[in-house]
């Protein structure tokens, strides 16, 4: 009765037919309406593209824009040798106009140089010193007012100091001497206005002008080291590759001996780890600085510094302690299921041996993600670049105009300007009032969509190919006689053919309800400042309801997939079906499923350990043979992790 029971509950398991010979060759289109529509977007992904692409100035994201909204150090402008951008007055940076309309309420403008002296406009106009002062003033600035005036007017910055480029900008080259702050000898420095100021005034403005530097600074370190080492990676890409093909090639063999072998390894890699971090941890032992805690040291973008402290090490090997408890007690509970396990590894690498051309396969998904990318990459950089400079009236006092848009060229003898005799028309940000600029969140939203869209199709496209090219193995009785010439590009031609439809089904579900995580990451950010405690609860629930649902999908999706490539089934019928077949076995797929899973994942372990060992050794210079041909880094994890 509980059979029966459960057979209705989810199906009923379809009878042995001795005449099925595999996936179903007279089938039909599924699902036209989810094809006519990928189609429609795809044709109107086109034209987001090409408006994004006759709208956008990429040149924006590369370089500092001036008060004028003109680019430093751009070739063929007027500032193509001025290619530093530089602040009359970066204190003014500390104001939350910064956070609000993300520009500092100060005139920049671009300079050759940043300023190597300090100086003050009221010492340097009368004085052999003003020719220098003078290029750091407006363009087209002539001495022919009054300094109050020059001053008012914003035509020339009221002090000059000591300045370092960083991130094409000048920042003052601020440094610490016996712990105290200082710009070039000076712990404090003269406004301009006749009044000394302390440089932690200038230490805030520096950190609201530029909050992101440090990690700017690493990013750039790590590209260099991506750049000397480049070649590196490739080589070690391909040993990878390698030996992941000879490791699928040994199993198709000695699936048995390779997996005990492949285990025993995993736990020897993992013990050599855990020996390293200890010899590591007792080598630092009562060297000066290395008992300082991680929270104590804080955040360095020299990461290097970390491997000189005890406490990183021991983390490092207590993380490998545990993940060598957990394997060997799953390998001590699940040893009758590994056995299972072994059985299926050896079947399937046999089915690989016969359809070789699915090693190669993955090339192609990876090669259409790669075009999915650099299309939605593109055509964000370009829409987030296509609007108009827009220009704000900024003032350091109250003033009713403050924050209005105002057009430069005439804004000094506008009404605006004798309201707020201090006030400067400045580049606030890029912006516009027409119809495509209100529309740009919303085309940046369909730009995210299709993305998500067109690479689940992209991956639903290859699961399904390589579904049908084994289906056909798998019922095949005489191996290799009943197997189909080119049993790859038979499942390829038959899923493009009568299943993109349902391939967009599937992929669609799955990127609406990716689209929206990301709008719940979007408005949970804005809502971090918020003091609403329920709102944050109620986000939290569902940026984990949603995550789960997108896991179920995929799940879902994938043995849909299945159905789908085997008896040609539109996307509903087939998700149906594969749901009831799962739930009639659940127990047994997911114990198999899971130490199936726990195994590869083992192999992949020995394979990117090894590699990785291999890495260490190289690019730390410890491989005497090689040791001069390893090239210079600043971090020599970066080609590793690569």
């Amino acid at each position: 009765m509980v059979d029966e029971r459960k057979d209705g509950a989810y199906g009923t398991p379809q009878k042995y037919d001795p005449t099925f010979k595999g996936p179903i060759y007279n089938r039909g289109c599924t699902d036209v309406i989810c094809c006519v529509f990928l189609l429609l977007a795809i044709v109107g992904y086109v034209a987001v593209g090409i408006i994004a692409w006759t709208h956008g100035d990429p040149r924006k994201v590369i370089y500092p824009t001036d008060s004028r909204g003109e680019f430093c150090g751009q070739k063929g402008t007027k500032n193509e040798n001025k290619p530093f951008l530089f602040y009359f007055n970066i204190v003014n940076c500390a104001s939350p106009l910064v956070l609000l309309e993300f520009q500092c309420p100060t005139p920049q403008i671009c300079v050759e140089k940043c300023p190597d002296r300090y100086l003050t406009y009221l010492n340097a106009h009368r004085s052999q010193d003003f020719e220098y002062y003078k290029q750091f003033c407006v363009p087209g600035f002539q001495n022919n007012k009054g300094v109050a005036e020059v001053l008012r007017d914003g035509d020339c910055p009221a002090v000059l100091t000591p300045s370092k480029p960083l991130a094409q900008r000048c920042f003052p080259d601020i440094h610490s001497h016996k712990g105290v702050l200082m710009v070039g000898n000076e712990t404090t420095y003269e406004d301009g206005h006749g009044f000394r100021k302390n440089i932690t005034e200038l230490v805030e403005g520096a950190k609201k002008a530029n909050g992101v530097l440090e990690a700017r600074q690493l990013a750039m370190r790590i590209f260099e080291d991506y750049t000397v080492s480049w070649y590196w990676i490739i080589i070690g890409l391909v040993i990878a590759m390698v030996l992941s093909l000879l490791f699928i090639v040994l199993l198709r063999f000695l699936a048995g001996i390779m997996v005990w072998v492949m285990i025993v390894m995993v736990i020897l890699v993992l013990g050599y780890g855990i020996f390293h971090c200890y010899m590591e941890y007792a080598r630092l032992r009562g060297e000066a600085g290395s008992d300082i805690s991680l929270v104590d040291l804080g955040f360095q973008t020299d990461l290097r510094v970390y491997l000189h402290l005890r406490q990183t090490w021991m983390a490092f090997m207590i993380i490998l302690s545990i993940l060598e408890v957990i394997i060997i007690l799953l390998l001590v509970f699940l040893r009758k299921r590994i056995l299972i396990a072994i059985a299926l590894i050896k079947e399937a690498s046999r089915a690989v041996g016969y359809v070789m051309c699915s090693l190669l396969y993955p090339l192609v998904t990876f090669f259409l993600l790669c075009l999915c990318i650099a299309y939605w990459a593109s055509t964000a950089i370009f829409l987030s670049t296509s609007n108009e400079a827009v220009y704000k009236i900024f003032n350091d006092t109250a003033c009713s105009v403050a924050g209005k848009t105002c057009n430069p060229e005439t804004f000094p003898s506008s009404n605006e300007s004798r309201l707020c005799p201090g006030a400067h028309c400045q580049f606030a940000f890029y912006g516009g009032e027409s119809t495509y600029h209100r529309a740009l969140l919303g085309l940046q939203i369909f730009n995210a969509f299709m993305f998500f869209w067109l690479a689940n199709f992209v991956l639903a496209l290859g699961q399904v190919t390589l579904a049908g090219a084994f289906a056909s193995y798998y019922w095949a009785l005489n191996k290799p006689d009943d197997l189909p010439a080119f049993p790859l590009f038979s499942a390829f031609g038959r899923a493009l053919r009568y299943h993109t439809g349902s391939l967009a089904f599937g992929s669609l579900i799955l990127a609406i309800v990716q689209i929206i995580r990301v709008i719940l990451e979007y408005l949970d950010q804005r809502l971090k400042a918020a003091e609403n405690k329920f709102a944050k609860f109620l986000m939290t629930c569902l940026k984990c309801c949603f995550w789960c649902l997108e896991k179920f999908i995929r799940f879902l999706n994938r043995n849909a997939y299945i159905m789908i490539a085997i008896y040609g089934t539109n996307f509903c019928t087939s998700a149906r079906n594969a749901f009831f077949l799962l739930m009639r076995n659940i127990i047994r797929v997911a114990v198999l499923d899971k130490v199936t899973d726990f195994l590869f994942l083992l192999g992949k372990l020995l394979i990117v350990g090894s590699v990785g060992i291999l890495a260490f050794f190289f690019f730390t210079h410890r491989i005497r043979i090689v040791q001069d041909t390893a090239p210079p880094l600043n971090y020599y994890w970066v080609p590793i992790l690569f």
